[in-house]
Formats: structure tokens, sequence, C-alpha cells
């Protein structure tokens, strides 16, 4: 039986070098990122069970590429930092200079466009229509003709826009409309004490 002291330093005692840590976390990192940007835009959107199945595993499969046999809890700290750290890095850099952002995430795909489906694209990109079909009642239509476009954002995000005439009232409209009957209540009101 390990003492304490035994047990605390193996609790803190690093199996694999930190140089290599860091090494191995970025490398896991950018190959995760590239094979994401390959696969699309689709595995990001985490529209369905498969997807969500496919990201759990993924993280798995490539833990012990990131921490090898090391499971102590200063060597699981040090590669969360690095992994945030190039994280940060990354996503200012792409933030900065808009030709990294599209070159790591891409650009926004449409999908459908005044009021019809473009199924060759949602073929391409491997979306089911059920799914695209439950986003545009997520965001307000009742189904496609209602829209101008929709479009699947690199970070995966559906985005629907409505037509004019579909599109709810917000507290703006809401305010002119009251202000437009306030007006004809006026002027019915001076019509009716008015001299007949």
């Amino acid at each position: 039986m390990q003492s304490a002291h035994g047990v605390f330093t193996s609790f803190l005692q690093s199996d694999i070098p930190y140089p290599e840590k860091a090494l191995r976390t970025i490398a896991v990192y950018a190959l995760i990122l590239v094979l994401l940007r390959i696969v699309g835009k689709r595995q990001l959107a985490q529209l369905s069970t498969f997807d969500l199945v496919v990201m759990l595993l993924l993280a798995n499969v490539v833990q012990n590429a990131v921490i090898g046999p090391d499971d102590s809890v200063l060597g699981a700290a040090f590669g969360a930092a690095v992994l945030l750290a190039v994280n940060t890095v990354v996503v200012r850099a792409a933030a900065r200079y808009e030709w990294l952002g599209r070159l790591l995430e891409g650009t926004p795909t449409t999908l459908a466009r005044d009021g019809h489906w473009l199924t060759p694209v949602i073929r391409r990109c491997g979306l089911r229509r059920a799914d695209l079909d439950a986003a545009v009642r997520h965001q307000g239509g009742d189904d496609v003709t209602e829209t101008t476009e929709v479009t699947l954002e690199p970070g995966g995000t559906l985005v629907v826009q409505l037509a004019e005439p579909e599109q709810s009232a917000d507290k703006a409209d809401i305010a002119a409309l009251r202000a437009a009957i306030a007006t004809l209540e006026r002027k019915l009101d001076a019509l009716a004490s008015g001299p007949s």
C-alpha cells in the first residue's frame, strides 16, 4: 500500500515531460481543427444524435494522444492550460485576420433561397430536410416558403431570414401601431364633435 506521500507525489508528478505534453496538445488541436474543417459544418451544427455521439467519441479517442500515459492532476491541468491558450490565440488571430477566419472556419452556405430548399447543396452538406424544417419552425416560420434565405454559418448555426410579412412584430412595431390608432381616435373624436 502506498503512503500518503507516495499517493500525493503520483497525483502531481507527470509521466511525460511538459514540452512534449505541450507539443502533443497543439498537434492534436491542429489535427481536430483540420478534420472538422474537412468534414464540414454539419458536425458542428449537432443537428442529430449521431453527431453528438461522434463528438463525444472523438474527445475520448484523442484523449490519450494529448495526455499519453500521464494521469496526474498537474499533467491534466497543464494540458488543459495549453489547449485553452492555443485556442485563445487561434480564435483571436481568426478574428483579427479575416482571411484566416475564412480559411479555418469557411464561409456561410446558403441552403434555401426565396422560399425553396436548394436540394443539391443540402445533400452535399449531408443534412436532413426534417432537421432543417424543424430549424425554420424554431426560428418563427411555418415552413421554408416563408423564408427569403436559410444559411448554415461556419460555426454550424442555422440562420433563417423570414420574408417581411412572416416576421414577428417587435415592440417598436406595436408602439407605431398604438400611435397610429391614437391618431385615428383623435380624428374620429374631432369629426364626431364637429358641426353637423
